[in-house]
Formats: C-alpha cells, structure tokens, sequence
C-alpha cells in the first residue's frame, strides 16, 4: 500500500467492488453457497489477495506474511494465547460432557425469572459483560444457552440474532472486549477507559434498548418457552467439524479484510464523517477490526471517531461475518444467511438510522469525563 500510495488503478478498484459485491450477495443467491460459506469466503479472500498482488498493491513477502497473520488470528487475538478457535473448542467440550447439568440451571432460571424477563435478563448482562470476558467468550455461552432453549426456531433465530448486537455493541467499551477496540486503542494510543468514555452512553442505552425490543418482539410473536432441550443435539464430531469451520471463517475473513484495505484508506478515509458513517455498512461483511485499522487515527476528532465506530460496531451485526458473535451462533444453531439476514438487516438498518439522527442530525455529543 504504501508503495503505490492512493493513486488511481481502475482493474483494481472494479475487481474489488465486484467481490464485494459476490460477498454480499452471493449467499443469498446461491444456496451451494450458503451452505459452504467458509470454503467461499476463503476463496473470496485468496481472490482478493491475488488481485492485490497482480496490481503490485502488495508484494510476495507480504502475502507471506499476511498468510501467517491469517493463520495465527483464529488462535491468538492481539498477540494472545487465546483465540475465538480454541474458546469454541473448550466451551463445546464442556457443554458437551456438561450439558445436563447446565440445562437444568437454565431451566431453573426460566422457571424463577419467567421466560422474558430471562430473556431481558439474558440480552442485558451479556451485552455489558462482553467487554470484560471478551466477546469470544460470551458468544460461546449465549450460543449454547440459545441452542438448549425448547422453542420454536424462528424464534430462537429472533432471539440469537438480537442478542448478538447487544454482545457486538458491549465488546468495544474496553480493549479486552475485541480485536476492534484493541485496535482503536493502540492507534489513538489512549487510555483503557477512553472507549468506555467516548462511546459508553451510546452502547449501554442501546444495549437496553435491543434488550427491551427483543422481548417486545418476541412478546408480540407469541413466542413461548418449554424449558430446555430434552436431548443435547450436539456431537463430539460436530464440536471438532464447528470448530474448524470457524478456524476456516476466521482466517478467511482475515485475508478479505485486508483484500479491501486499498479500498478503507485510498477512498473511505476522504469522506465526512456522516458518509463514513453509512460506508461502514461493508462491516457487515468485513472485519470491522481490519476497517478500524483503516480509517482511525489521530488526526480525527471524537465526533468523527464516535461516528465511524458506531457505524461498525451496529453494522456488524446486520450478517453472520459481521462480528465473531453471529459467526459463533451461525455455526451452533446452523442458521442460514437468509435465516440471519431477515433479522438482522432491517433492526440493524432501523438501528442506524436512530443512532444517525442522534450523532449526525441532532449532533448530541456525550462523553463521560
């Protein structure tokens, strides 16, 4: 990238714009596809690396080293011995040998709670303490939990789908939440608490918001629990197959994230930020770490910096890519792209446009000093 700087390159510039194109739309178009979304976004990604190279965007060593860091991301987060791969690994061992007695805590809190008031509950606590356990591994949790409920599964997809946005919105208010406010921090170089500062009020009241539309909806639905699963659906062999098909996802979305970085800083760095805002819509397919380490840097203000992560952060749950949540749940529960897209993509475009009205429109500002 920074050979070439920013200069204009039409083959590129269209043949990124066309796999972005084929990732978004092709899952739904496709059903061999959507069926084999791993293996695809991988081939997407090689794709892309490859077009990088042929337009001398990167060289050779740097797709050396660009497959390492592809390979060593599903296993280590910002340098970590911990990844989303060994997380989904162990919780899905644990569940699997565990899973009666964890059932039955579950049961027992519907029982003394009452099915919505656990979903209230549920949506609330894990979307505020995804920034402490990190996202990886509240994903896995709420991924097992929505997988031991008895109830119908369009229900169950409304409720997983909802939840994630709340985990997704929670993760970025500390640096041990996930890979983007990691990023955030460093390039900034702030404080541990300066994310919490800038963005806190905005992700907690949406967070209390999804919990409290979650069950609205699933209310209104006429959605009812019947306790837990009676059987544990899940295999030993289905645990190892889950979790090399998120190693897969993981590292592919790696080497897409990066395919698009001529795109973040040659193009989107250059947009106010009410535009940056709704470019950022790409998170949805795009790892919103690899975008945040595209566009944040010092020279912008809060406002411009609230608005471009906000824009991510809600974004990323609108498809199964998105965020580690969706790709977690996806992979547990088997939801299809259409499955999560019916959810996800209006609530999160009705989200977008609440929280641009209030950042943009109404410009109300908050940062907690």
């Amino acid at each position: 990238m920074e050979a070439v700087g920013c200069e204009f390159i039409p083959g590129l510039l269209a043949s990124l714009v066309t796999i972005l194109l084929l990732v978004l739309f092709l899952p739904f178009k496709s059903k061999k596809v959507e069926e084999n979304l791993e293996p695809f976004f991988l081939l997407m990604g090689l794709i892309g690396v490859s077009v990088n190279y042929y337009y001398h965007v990167i060289s050779s060593q740097e797709i050396i080293e660009l497959a390492k860091k592809a390979s060593i991301t599903p296993v280590s987060i910002s340098g970590t011995p911990i990844g989303i791969t060994q997380v989904v690994f162990i919780f899905g061992l644990i569940f699997y040998y565990y899973h009666r007695k964890i059932y039955n805590g579950i049961n027992w809190m519907i029982r003394k709670l009452g099915f919505y008031t656990f979903v209230l509950v549920f949506v609330i606590i894990f979307g505020l303490i995804s920034s402490l356990i990190s996202v990886i591994v509240t994903a896995v949790i709420l991924a097992e939990i929505a997988a031991a409920l008895k109830i119908e599964r369009k229900y169950k997809i409304e409720f997983v789908v909802l939840a994630s946005f709340s985990v997704g919105l929670g993760a970025a208010l500390t640096p041990v939440g996930e890979p983007l406010s990691t990023i955030a921090i460093s390039k900034l170089n702030e404080s541990f608490d300066f994310l919490l500062r800038i963005l806190g009020v905005y992700v907690v009241a949406g967070i209390l918001a999804i919990g409290v539309y979650t069950v609205y909806r699933l209310k209104k639905s006429g959605a009812k629990v019947y306790g837990v699963e009676a059987t544990y659906g899940e295999t030993l062999r289905g645990v190892v197959e889950r979790t090399i098909r998120v190693y897969i996802f993981v590292a592919a979305l790696e080497l897409l994230g990066h395919s698009f970085s001529y795109l973040a800083v040659c193009y989107f760095n250059k947009l106010p930020p009410w535009a940056l805002y709704w470019l950022n819509t790409i998170s949805a397919v795009v790892d919103n770490a690899t975008l945040t380490a595209a566009e944040i840097n010092k020279a912008m203000t809060i406002e411009q910096i609230r608005s471009a992560l906000m824009g991510l952060l809600i974004s990323g749950g609108m498809l199964i890519p998105g965020n580690i949540p969706n790709i977690v749940a996806a992979g547990r529960l088997k939801i299809t792209s259409k499955e999560w897209a019916r959810v996800g993509v209006p609530f999160g475009l009705a989200l977008l446009i609440v929280y641009f009205i209030i950042l943009e429109v109404l410009k109300i500002h908050i940062s907690i000093y």
